[in-house]
Formats: structure tokens, C-alpha cells, sequence
């Protein structure tokens, strides 16, 4: 399919062919006939995406400091490999579009296929022929509404949201500053609300239009005089600014107009410095409204399809989108006259000349279309070799991993198919990624042969011997046993599973296949720095006591790694790397865990834990994972004591070990955490058919972790493994 992306490196606005998406749970699969481009949130995409690299971080001092801070953490090269893959990796653009369902996943009861729907989401409802959208951001659309109106639906519950947080009742004055798009759709919605409506702008075509819809509007020159006239010098009850400049005008007029503790809503991105005379005298109240309404940026509402009662949230922004699309069926909402250009998919290209004003023309709505034709199951794997057969001309000798990937995030990308392409015995066939996209990007950066959005074809294709699961935490599980049945050996990021139950499972599986290798991504045991560690204690005598001090950092509640149902929470879904560490230099199970933690205090989520690890051979290690530090210090360091001899760790960069008064120091340039070494050892296991982390440590790991889990939920009790 075609798909319009943004490279933030390089600032090329270009439609490729990426694999048309697959239904997920929770999903539909949308044949886009409309999508709606953005004048603001895109133009700035865009117009950032164009700048130099010293102009990027001149307007994004925010994001220097944290490259800045990575640099001092990890070293110049690994941030600036970093920082260059996240600009390469290609954007999706846009946010509304509408269409016909043609897929549907598990969960998707009231929708049906063929069903003509609105389509919401950044990410989502991105500028493509084909959306992947969560069921929350569906809208269901009756005959009167077209494809082309219905695009319009998302900007419209902007709209919407804005004027139900001024409060407006029957009869009341609304003032409306700025009529672009968004103001255009306020004000005829403020009309419909039965509210005394009056608009301002600087365009006087956009003046002209407000007009024909029956609204009084006036020029910026003439605002304070006319606003004046219309409220009978009483001030308007709520000014809802729509307009899209960094001026703190907008923000002053709308003071002058407004009447005495009025509210005044700002939908548009306007400079916020308040005249403080005229905001304290009237006291009024400014709200900065947040894009479609309840629910935006609440991924168990937006990802999960959580609905919100009705009860208590009234208008989530899946009802606002249920309302707008009621306005446009209704007739209150006019959009068609708003439309001032339409391009073809192939073509979209020429739509960003347009909103960032290089051809000059001017404009308002500007849509994307896309054929009709039906999808086409071919279109879900995309070859990106044409030269080679995009399943192979042969089978590989067994010595050989012959790649398949399931997942191609930034972690894929950044981390784990770099150090594989400098593998030769390493031959990458065939990636995959839910929405295609990312696929089709790393396939062809790595060379792969195919990419795909189905994990089926890459489980399936016998040319494959070797599967990387790179996705999400609670897909692991079922991800590895299909893997294991396909007969490919399995090499899974960490965690293994999110739980005893799906951890037996694979246990059994594994027993089950026979010749298939398991691995998991346990890397730093396969550091430099750590097997110098590691062989400094070879010859002990004694058990060992092991300090592991982690400065995880802070990651917020709602972030998908916190949800135990879909990250495990960071003690299983992160801890369970340093108890491996551990594990590795001890070369012992461990045997029992205890776990305490600060409080949460509404802030954390069992994310300042301590936890005490007890190994078979007695020795005693010590896990301080925290998140209440600050992230521009060093993440790890690791100090271990035993037979007399002291060695220190720090973040992978360097190591100083001390016996019998002799002190040596060994540093590195950049940080190394063992990912080319680990993807090494996973190639050596394939060809000699040994797992390259022995199966009781890598089950004995995964498991501390739950138990530590559980310890918590004891108060602290120690728990046996």
C-alpha cells in the first residue's frame, strides 16, 4: 500500500510502499477513501523536519539537554548512533481520515465489515490506504455523511472539546479568534448551540467565509470596535482562540473582549504571555484545551478500548467524534465549502507545498484520496530484494541463521539488526511489524529480503531457521512456543513471560521440540567488561556478595511498560536483566528472593525496590533498582567482594578490580553492554547446537523475578524458588 512519511533527518515528505496492516486484537482494518492534512500539527512536523540539524536543536533546547545527558551516561558514539537512528526512522503523518472496515481482530463487537466509519488518532489514522484503529477511535457513519466530510470528523471533536470547555449556555456571546479550519467549524458549531456568535481574523477571505455562514466576523483592525458593538459593551461570555501563531496577540485581544470573569479557551498554538492589568482586573479563567476530549493520550482508553462511564465523563472524545459526525449528518456542520484542494495518494507530497506556503496558494481543508480498488492479501508482504526469490532460492546449509524477525521498533533498529549486519554467517530473509510500516523501513536499511505485516509468513516461511522476537513484553510467551512449534530456534528479548504460567509453558514446549534452541536476551553477560569481571573471580573459593545499583530513571504510570498486563512492570520486564548479571558472575541459581520497596506515594509503581538474592553455592547479591533518581546519572554500577578481592563496574565503560593491594583499570571509549557479542553467541549456537545461556539459569531468572513480585505482596517475606 501507499503510505505518506516524514524523515525527520533529512526533511523528505515522500509516499512509499509499505505492507499493507493486519487486524490486531481491539482492531479494524480500514480501507481509507479521504484523509484530512493538518495546516498546524503537520506544517510543524514538517517545517521542524526541514530544518539543519542546528536549527533542530535550536528549537528543541529540550531535546539537547537529554542527548547531552545520554552522552555523559553512555559516551559520544553509542548517542550519536542513537540520536541519528530515532531522526531516521520514518513519521507517519496524520490524524483523521475515514473509510470502510475490511479486517477485523478479536474484541471488535458492534463493528461489522464494510461498515463506512470515521477514522481518529495520531499513529493511526495516519495518511495511508490502509488504517490499523483501536475501537475507541472508530466512528460509525450514517449515509448522508460522505467520505470527504467524515474526514473532517477528528479536528472537528477539537473543535467540539474546546467549546464545551468554555461553558457556553443558551444566548450567550462566543467570540471566536481565528478563522482557519478549526475556527471555521467553532463558530458553526457555537451557531448550533443556540449561542450569539461572533469572528475575527486577519485573512479577509477567511472573514468572507465566516459570513456566508451567517456569523458577523471582522478584521484584526477593527476587532476591539466591533466586539464592542456586538456585546453592547458588555464583553463576550467565553472567547475560544483558534489561531495558530506564536504572537501573544490573540491572548491580549481575547483579554480586551472578554467581559468580566469570562473563560477563554485556547484550542489553537498561540503564544501564551498574559497582560496580567487586564486578566487579574476581569479575573478571568484560561483554559488550554487538550486535543479531542477525555480519553486522549490515556492508552488504557485509546489502546485498550477502555470506555469511560457515561455517567461520570459524559463526552469522551469517542463521543465527541459521535457528535460531530451527528452535526455533519444533521447539516449544522458544514465542511464541504472548507475544502480548497484534494491530491491523490501518490501525489501527497504536492499537499505540503501547499500548507507550508511554498507555492503561495491559498487554502483551508486539504484532503488526500485513494482508490477503491480492494485490498489485495499480497499487498501484506512486500519484497525488498527484487533481484532474489522474497522466500529464497534454496535452503541454507545448517550452519547458517537465516533470519526472521517479529518486531521493528526503535530498540530493533537502534540496537540488536546493527550488531547482527556485522554478522556474515547472519542472513536476514524476512521482518514484520503489526502495522507494516517499520518493517518495511528496517527491512530494506538491514537487507531483508521481505517485509511483512503478518507474523504467520515469517513463522511459516522454511527458509527461516531462526526467529527474533522484538515485540512487546506480554506477546513473548505465545510468540516463543509458536516459534518452537514451527521448528525455528527462538532468540526472545526480555522477558521471557510475564508469568509462571506462560514460563511452564514454554518450559514444556521447549522439552517438547527437542532441537530447537531457545535464547533469551539477557546481553550483558556478554559485555566485555562483564566476562573480564567474571574471569577476575574464577578461581574463588568462597561465595561472593554482589551489589547491583540500578538509576532506572522515571517512566510515568500510564507508560506501557508499567501495565502488568502488557509491560509485567519494571521488575520483571527489566529486572529480570540484573538478576541474570548476577546469576552469570555467581555461575549459581538463585534459590530464594526478598523484595522491599519504598512507597509509591501516587508517584511510582513498585519501581524503588530492593531486592536480596540468595544463590546455591551461598552467595548473597543485592539488586537496588530505583526511579527516583536523577537520569543524567550513570544507570549501573556493580560492586562485587569475595577471596579477598574487590571488582567495580560502572556502567559498562569501566572496570577496576583490586587484589592484594594491586589496583587495575580497565576503560572503555563507548559503552558496550554486550548486544554484538550476545548476537555472536546466538549465531555460534545455532551452527554448534548449544544454547548459549544454559536453560536452568535462564528459567531460574525469569522465575526470581515473579518471586520477587511476590515477596512484595507478602511485605517482604523471602520466597523459595
Amino acid at each position: 500500500m501507499k503510505q505518506l512519511l516524514q524523515n525527520l533527518r533529512d526533511g523528505k515528505t515522500i509516499v512509499k510502499e509499505v505492507p499493507v496492516p493486519s487486524p490486531r486484537p481491539g482492531m479494524a482494518l480500514v480501507k481509507v477513501s479521504a484523509s484530512l492534512v493538518s495546516a498546524g500539527t503537520e506544517r510543524m512536523v514538517v517545517e521542524f523536519a526541514e530544518k539543519s540539524l542546528l536549527g533542530k536543536a535550536r528549537s528543541r533546547p529540550d531535546l539537547v539537554r537529554q542527548v547531552w545527558d545520554k552522552v555523559q551516561r553512555e559516551g559520544i558514539l553509542p548517542t550519536l548512533q542513537a540520536t541519528f537512528n530515532r531522526l531516521d526512522s520514518p513519521m507517519p503523518l496524520g490524524y483523521s481520515s475515514a473509510g470502510t472496515i475490511l479486517g477485523l481482530g478479536a474484541g471488535m463487537e458492534g463493528f461489522q465489515l464494510g461498515q463506512r466509519v470515521a477514522c481518529a488518532g495520531g499513529g493511526y489514522a495516519v495518511h495511508a490506504e490502509y488504517n490499523l484503529i483501536p475501537r475507541n477511535l472508530l466512528t460509525p457513519l450514517p449515509p448522508q455523511v460522505n467520505f470527504d466530510s467524515a474526514a473532517f470528523t477528528t479536528l472537528g471533536a477539537i473543535a467540539l472539546h474546546g467549546f464545551r470547555l468554555a461553558e457556553p449556555q443558551l444566548g450567550e456571546n462566543v467570540a471566536v479568534i481565528g478563522l482557519g479550519l478549526l475556527g471555521l467549524m467553532t463558530i458553526q458549531m457555537a451557531a448550533a448551540a443556540g449561542c450569539r456568535v461572533w469572528g475575527m481574523d486577519t485573512n479577509p477571505q477567511r472573514v468572507a467565509l465566516a459570513e456566508q455562514f451567517g456569523i458577523q466576523a471582522c478584521l484584526r483592525q477593527n476587532a476591539e470596535d466591533s466586539a464592542q458593538a456586538f456585546t453592547a459593551h458588555r464583553g463576550f461570555d467565553s472567547v475560544i482562540i483558534c489561531a495558530d501563531t506564536p504572537s501573544t496577540d490573540p491572548v491580549q485581544l481575547a483579554g480586551s473582549i472578554a467581559r468580566d470573569r469570562a473563560r477563554i479557551v485556547a484550542t489553537g498554538a498561540v503564544g501564551l504571555t498574559f497582560p496580567r492589568k487586564i486578566y487579574y482586573e476581569k479575573e478571568l479563567s484560561f483554559i488550554n484545551s487538550r486535543s479531542y476530549g477525555p480519553g486522549r493520550y490515556d492508552p488504557a482508553y485509546e489502546e485498550n478500548g477502555r470506555d469511560y462511564p457515561l455517567g461520570y465523563v459524559r463526552w469522551t472524545e469517542g463521543r465527541n467524534f459521535e457528535a460531530v459526525v451527528s452535526l455533519l449528518a444533521s447539516g449544522k456542520l458544514q465542511v464541504e465549502p472548507l475544502i480548497t484542494h484534494r491530491f491523490p495518494i501518490p501525489q501527497a507530497a504536492q499537499a505540503y507545498e501547499v500548507i507550508t506556503g511554498k507555492n503561495k496558494e491559498p487554502f483551508l481543508g486539504v484532503l488526500l484520496t485513494y482508490p477503491s480498488a480492494e485490498a489485495q492479501d499480497a499487498g501484506k508482504k512486500l519484497s525488498l530484494s527484487p533481484a532474489v526469490s522474497p522466500t529464497g532460492e534454496s535452503s541454507p546449509g545448517a550452519a547458517t541463521l537465516t533470519l526472521g524477525v517479529l518486531g521493528a521498533g526503535l530498540y530493533a533498529n537502534a540496537t540488536l539488526l546493527p550488531a547482527l549486519r556485522r554478522i556474515k554467517a547472519a542472513q536476514p530473509v524476512g521482518i514484520a511489524s503489526s502495522g507494516g510500516l517499520h518493517a518495511e523501513h528496517s527491512g530494506r536499511k538491514f537487507g531483508f529480503r521481505y517485509a511483512c505485516s503478518e507474523e504467520d509468513q515469517i513463522l511459516q516461511d522454511p527458509h527461516i531457521n531462526t526467529i527474533l522476537i522484538l515485540t512487546r513484553h506480554d506477546s513473548h510467551a505465545e510468540l516463543v512456543i509458536r516459534a518452537l512449534q514451527a521448528g525455528k530456534h527462538v532468540f526472545v528479548e526480555k522477558p521471557l513471560a510475564l508469568n509462571s504460567e506462560q514460563l511452564s509453558a514454554i518450559r514444556e514446549q521447549l522439552e517438547r521440540t527437542g532441537d530447537g534452541l531457545l535464547m533469551t536476551g539477557f546481553n550483558r553477560r556478554f559485555a566485555p567488561l562483564a566476562q573480564e569481571m567474571k574471569a577476575f573471580f574464577a578461581h574463588r573459593t568462597e561465595p561472593l556478595h554482589l551489589h547491583y545499583r540500578i538509576n532506572a530513571g522515571y517512566l510515568p504510570l500510564n507508560h506501557w511498560t508499567q501495565d502488568p498486563q502488557q509491560g509485567g512492570g519494571r521488575i520483571i520486564g527489566e529486572g529480570c536483566h540484573f538478576v541474570d548479571f548476577l546469576t552469570y558472575l555467581t555461575g549459581a541459581l538463585p534459590v530464594s528472593v526478598r523484595a522491599q520497596a519504598l512507597p509509591d506515594g501516587g508517584k511510582y509503581r513498585e519501581d524503588n525496590v530492593s531486592l536480596t538474592l540468595t544463590f546455591a553455592d551461598g552467595s548473597l547479591g543485592v539488586i537496588d533498582y530505583l526511579a527516583n533518581g536523577d537520569k543524567s546519572s550513570p544507570k549501573e554500577r556493580v560492586e562485587v567482594f569475595g577471596g579477598g578481592a574487590i571488582a567495580a563496574l560502572d556502567d559498562f565503560r569501566g572496570l577496576e578490580t583490586t587484589r592484594n593491594g594491586k589496583r587495575n583499570s580497565l576503560r572503555r571509549m563507548g559503552q558496550d553492554k554486550g548486544h554484538f557479542n550476545e548476537m555472536q553467541a546466538l549465531v555460534r549456537a545455532v551452527a554448534e547446537g548449544q544454547p548459549p545461556i544454559p536453560y536452568p539459569q535462564m528459567f531460574a531468572v525469569t522465575q526470581a523475578t515473579f518471586a520477587a513480585v511476590e515477596s512484595l505482596r507478602r511485605g517482604g517475606e523471602a520466597v523459595n524458588l
